[in-house]
């Protein structure tokens, strides 16, 4: 199977050792500060602009010896940095990825099993976001003017919903004849969800904060989710440009599978349209599906970088690879240790 599929193909290895070891580097580097030598805030007196290898000027007893990639413009660690960095992209990709994901197979789905006046309404909808570029889009959504009117947290509440409606239909299209089981497991699952919607949407208890208003959120001590403002801004921008791709994708399939006896057969059992779209269209279209995720990781991973490259969704100091990049290419000819490494 895929195991074999994997480990038998030189490119394939190839690939997943450079994914993982990036995995592993964002986890030990940003979350656990294991592999990091420095604060990645800290400047060091004399290391501005210092090459790899120079050792810590005035280093103190417990200190890291070395900046390994040396320092930057403003005497900071560029190894330190570059592998804080890394958690953004580790963390962000693939999240905003699935959650695209959970908009666009919730939508689509309906879509091209129903037909008519839905479909109509939702590919008007799909092809009018595909219609702007998609740069244009992510200025517009990550621009201060935008973000202090509230609309990114608005559209966080609307497109982080979708899990909770796609695992809702889910599970009770599966189990609707087992109400012992159903409803129990059903609780359970959306009351995690919920919970976990809720802490997502929600910063420093309030879902909405601005000078004209304030929309309460969750309170602080149950905000199990602690994502930044100017992250869940690139967050939603990434949802929102990608669903839409991801919507006609499925949309695509279903139109296509619909039709096959498999599900003919279902109809005749007397199987629900949810459990039909759920438990026999959509397992069938599993191939190109993850297909296109893991593609979809890696263009999102370039669409970060351009954010962070122009400056927009993330802080000033931020580690992020495409800021970093874009403060070395200043001095690329002269210190091109700035910029290579991210």
């Amino acid at each position: 199977g895929l195991y074999g599929k994997l480990f038998d193909s030189t490119v394939g290895m190839i690939g997943f050792g450079l994914v993982m070891f990036w995995v592993f580097a964002g986890f030990f580097g940003g979350v656990m500060d294991w592999v990091t030598t420095h604060d990645t805030l800290s400047q060091v007196s004399g290391m501005k602009n210092k090459g790899p290898g120079t050792p810590l000027n005035g280093a103190e007893a417990g200190d890291y010896q070395w900046f390994l990639l040396g320092g930057d413009n403003l005497a900071r660690d560029v190894f330190s940095r570059l592998f804080d960095g890394a958690w953004i992209v580790v963390l962000i990709a693939p999240m905003a990825t699935l959650f695209a994901f959970m908009v666009g197979i919730t939508l689509g789905l309906p879509a091209g099993y129903y037909g008519g006046k839905l479909d109509t309404f939702l590919s008007f909808l799909a092809n009018l976001i595909l219609a702007f570029p998609v740069i244009l889009l992510f200025f517009l959504l990550v621009t201060p003017e935008i973000v202090l009117t509230g609309i990114p947290n608005y559209m966080a509440a609307i497109l982080f919903f979708f899990p909770l409606v796609f695992f809702y239909v889910l599970l009770n299209s599966r189990f609707y004849t087992q109400p012992s089981v159903r409803t129990p497991l059903l609780i359970v699952v959306l009351g995690g969800l919920f919970w976990a919607y809720l802490s997502l949407i929600s910063n420093d208890g309030a879902i909405v904060s601005n000078a004209s208003y304030t929309l309460p959120g969750l309170p602080v001590f149950l905000d199990w989710i602690r994502m930044p403002s100017e992250i869940l801004v690139v967050f939603v921008s990434v949802v929102f440009v990608n669903a839409p791709t991801v919507f006609r994708i499925v949309r695509g399939l279903t139109l296509d599978i619909k039709t096959r006896d498999y599900v003919a057969a279902a109809e005749t059992r007397g199987e629900g349209p949810w459990y039909i779209m759920l438990w026999e269209i959509l397992p069938n279209a599993r191939g190109p599906l993850i297909v296109d995720f893991c593609l979809r990781i890696g263009y999102i991973t370039i669409l970060l970088g351009t954010l962070g490259f122009f400056g927009l969704g993330v802080s000033p100091e931020s580690p992020d690879w495409g800021m970093t990049i874009n403060e070395g290419r200043k001095l690329l000819s002269i210190y091109p240790h700035l910029a290579i490494p991210p």
